[in-house]
Parts: C-alpha cells; sequence; structure tokens
C-alpha cells in the first residue's frame, strides 16, 4: 500500500521549509509511542508535535478515539452518497477542480479528495490502485473524516479550524493513515459559510509548500466561481448601500468577568453569552443549532434551548449582530483570543505573554471554549518554553500558569548567570517544587499501598 499511495517516489527530506520530514516522522513515531502509554508520558507531546497538530490530537484524545481503530464506519454509499453528492453546493465548482487540479494531480500519481462542510468525502480522484489503497487506509468516498470521527487528518483539521492545513504521515493519529500525506484547503459560499474541502493527498511529495499553495489557490477559485454565480443569478445578499457595521470588541481572557466593547462601551456579560460570542467569533463560516449546541454542552440541549439563548443575547448586543441558519456574527468582532493567536503565529512571544490575563473563559465547562482554552495554553507554554528569552520565562512563571511550571523554571535559570542573585532565587524555587513533586509521589504510593 505504501507503493500506491507515494507513486513510487521516494521521500524527499527538507520538503516543507525549517521542517526536515524525517525529523518530523521520527518525532511523531516517538508521540505514538508515548500515546501507548499514556499517563504522565503525554507531558511529552508538546516536544515532538507541531501546535497546530499536537492542539488536534489533544482534542482528539478527549474525544476517545481509538489510534489503533481499524474500522472506517458506515458512511454514505451508493445511490444515497450520489444523490448527497450531485446536490451538494461544491457540485457547481466541480468542472472548474477538474481543470485546475484534477487533470495536472492526478496524471503526477497524486490523489484530490472533495469532501463537504461536515469532512464527509463526496469523491476521491487519482489512479485506481491509490485510490484503493487509500480506501483501506480509511480515505474512501462516503467516509466522515471529521476530527471528531477520525481525528487529526488535513480535512477534519480545515473543518475544525476553517484554516488551509497539511499533515503528513505519522502525525495522523489513525495508525492505518500513517501512510498518507495531505494538504488541504476550505471553500467559503459569497456569506463566508464553509461549503467544502479540496485536498490533495498522496506520499511525502504532498509535504511541499507549493503543494498547499496550489490546492489554497484551487480553492480561492472556485469561491470566486461561486461568488460570480451568485451574482449572475441575482442572490448576492449584498448590497451596496448596506451600512457598515461597526466593529466590536470581546475579552475573554483571565479571571474577570467577560465584556463586550460596543462603540467604546465596555458591557459585561453573562457567562453563557460570552461562550456564544466566543464561539461565533472561532467559526465565522457560521454554526447550525445542533453544532452551537455540541459545542457549549456535553448534554443534549435542544434547540428551544439555543434559541432563547439567542434571543437573550440579541437583547444585549442588538437584534444585527448575528444572523441565524446558521447562527454567524454580521459584525466584525475583534477578541482577545484573536490577538493572542496572532501574536503567536508571528512570533512574538513577549507580546502573547504580555496579553495572556489567564485562560479563556476559566470557569466555563462548554466543549468548545475548552478546546480553545487548551489550544491558547498549549501553544502559548511551548512558544516561552522554546524561546529562551529570559524576560519572557520571569513573565510567565510570575504568572498563575507558570508559577508551577518546573519546566520552565528549568529553561529559566539556564538564562542566568551563575553569580546573579536571580539565579539563587530561581534555584531555590525549583527546589522547592522538586520536593513538593517528591511529597506528592510519596503520598500516591501510600494511597496505592
Amino acid at each position: 500500500m505504501v507503493s500506491n499511495l507515494a507513486g513510487g517516489s521516494s521521500p524527499q527530506h527538507g520538503a516543507e521549509p525549517g521542517t526536515q520530514l524525517g525529523a518530523l516522522e521520527a518525532y511523531a513515531a516517538q508521540a505514538h509511542g508515548y500515546l501507548s502509554v499514556g499517563g504522565e508520558q503525554l507531558n511529552q507531546l508538546p516536544g515532538l508535535l507541531r501546535p497546530m497538530v499536537l492542539e488536534s490530537w489533544l482534542r482528539t484524545l478527549r474525544g476517545g478515539v481509538d489510534p489503533l481503530d481499524d474500522n472506517d464506519g458506515r458512511g454514505l454509499r451508493g445511490t444515497d452518497l450520489e444523490r448527497y453528492r450531485v446536490a451538494h453546493p461544491i457540485a457547481a465548482v466541480m468542472p472548474l477542480v477538474d481543470k485546475l487540479l484534477l487533470r495536472d494531480a492526478t496524471s503526477t500519481g497524486l490523489m484530490v479528495v472533495v469532501a463537504d462542510q461536515f469532512g464527509r468525502v463526496l469523491s476521491v480522484h487519482g489512479n485506481p490502485d491509490r485510490v484503493q489503497a487509500a480506501a483501506e487506509a480509511g480515505l474512501r468516498e462516503g467516509n466522515d473524516l471529521s476530527e471528531r470521527r477520525v481525528g487529526t487528518n488535513a480535512v477534519g483539521l480545515v473543518v475544525r479550524t476553517g484554516r488551509a492545513a497539511w499533515i503528513h504521515g505519522p502525525e495522523h493519529f489513525l495508525q492505518r493513515m500513517h501512510q498518507i500525506t495531505g494538504a488541504a484547503a476550505p471553500v467559503h459560499d459569497p456569506d463566508g459559510r464553509l461549503v467544502g474541502v479540496l485536498m490533495i493527498a498522496g506520499g511525502v511529495r504532498v509535504a511541499r509548500p507549493e503543494i498547499l499553495a496550489l490546492v489554497k489557490a484551487a480553492a480561492t477559485a472556485a469561491e470566486m466561481d461561486l461568488l460570480l454565480a451568485a451574482v449572475r443569478s441575482g442572490h448576492d445578499r449584498r448590497s451596496a448601500d448596506a451600512p457598515i457595521p461597526e466593529r466590536l470588541g470581546l475579552e475573554v481572557l483571565g479571571l474577570g468577568q467577560p465584556q463586550l466593547t460596543v462603540a467604546g462601551e465596555r458591557v459585561p456579560l453573562s457567562q453563557r453569552h460570552a461562550e456564544i460570542l466566543l464561539l461565533l467569533a472561532e467559526h465565522p463560516e457560521g454554526l447550525s443549532a445542533d453544532h452551537l449546541a455540541l459545542l457549549l454542552d456535553d448534554a443534549d440541549l435542544d434547540n428551544a434551548t439555543i434559541r432563547a439563548a439567542m434571543s437573550r443575547l440579541r437583547s444585549v448586543v442588538g437584534p444585527n449582530v448575528f444572523g441565524s441558519r446558521p447562527y454567524r456574527l454580521r459584525v466584525p468582532i475583534a477578541t482577545d483570543v484573536e490577538a493572542l493567536r496572532a501574536a503567536l503565529d508571528s512570533g512574538d512571544v513577549d507580546t502573547a505573554v504580555r496579553l495572556y490575563a489567564g485562560p479563556a473563559l476559566p470557569r466555563s465547562n462548554a466543549p468548545g471554549v475548552i478546546d480553545i482554552r487548551d489550544e491558547l495554553r498549549v501553544r502559548l507554554r511551548t512558544a516561552v518554553l522554546r524561546s529562551g528569552e529570559a524576560s519572557v520565562l520571569s513573565r510567565w512563571t510570575a504568572g498563575a500558569e507558570g508559577r508551577d511550571d518546573s519546566a520552565a523554571w528549568a529553561v529559566y535559570r539556564s538564562t542566568v548567570d551563575r553569580d546573579s542573585p536571580l539565579y539563587a532565587q530561581i534555584e531555590a524555587k525549583i527546589r522547592v517544587l522538586d520536593r513538593r513533586m517528591g511529597v506528592d509521589a510519596t503520598q500516591l504510593q501510600r494511597f496505592d499501598s
């Protein structure tokens, strides 16, 4: 199956800038070893996986996906799949996708995968042998590739984050998908809602920046095609004389009460209203009532409860801030979560630490908020440890999240001169943490006995 998927080509190490694929594979394989052991060994994952992949793995672990699962489940098949595929909005751009991707990519031994907005595979195109090999790994027409169902993969990441992504070999959570490399990009309709995902898949050749750039360009062209079709049919809902929406601000980081800023005035928000606004800001494509319910509560919230919550929120933020079917923000909203991510994306760790007032909505138990909270903490801590900057480490260890972070204190110590009084203070703190960990371990052994 390896040769069928990879098209017989040998690995090209260094295909992704700044990343040696051989090292990436070795680290990911080591991460799978820790995964099989579990327990405290899972704390080693941040040093082995790319931040985006790590966040996805952690969500997958919480979702209970088994990395050894070899059953791809019952997907849409036969006439059911065909009817769904023909009626789906992405069908309108398939002639363009054929022109831009299918002819060239499939002729070079790669595969093109088209999925819907939920991660359901609508079609797989390529050499029949390679398509069959991919099907055996779970990349089959009609299958659900959402992160919730099969864990970390490129299509699932695009659906989850709304951003283009590539996943290489053992970075996939499921071991049966380790021979696949995928580069995927989202396709949105004229209203900004996610309608589908395009992916180029195959072997290591896919782990090149030009492949991701190609699939992103094809997705953008598909979006333009959908927009032009909407204009031609007279269904473009945007109006040239519509008032320019006012930009809102949302603050959810830290222990204080969440705040919404409207026209320079800060308005306190309830926990539930802050959760909803944060989740809508994270999903600009919009959320159905069912999807929003899943992100707000592990229990089954019915649609009537969601409608009531949205009605109360409208009375706070105004009637035109968001639409329904799906629920989607109509007004641009700037969040402190977005600002923190931007600082991390640009490598400005010092600004990121300053922006981090604390966990996102720390009292919230909403699954969607927990995902955001964990993602931010893992990304920030990883960036802090890798920075090696004394000022960054000082600020991190002074905060609630880093106060007892023994690894951060150890890195901080390495940045300070041994003859400095600060070195002695850091050394004393490390000894206290080591002693505390020793006591905790002893107590645990007594309890076990």
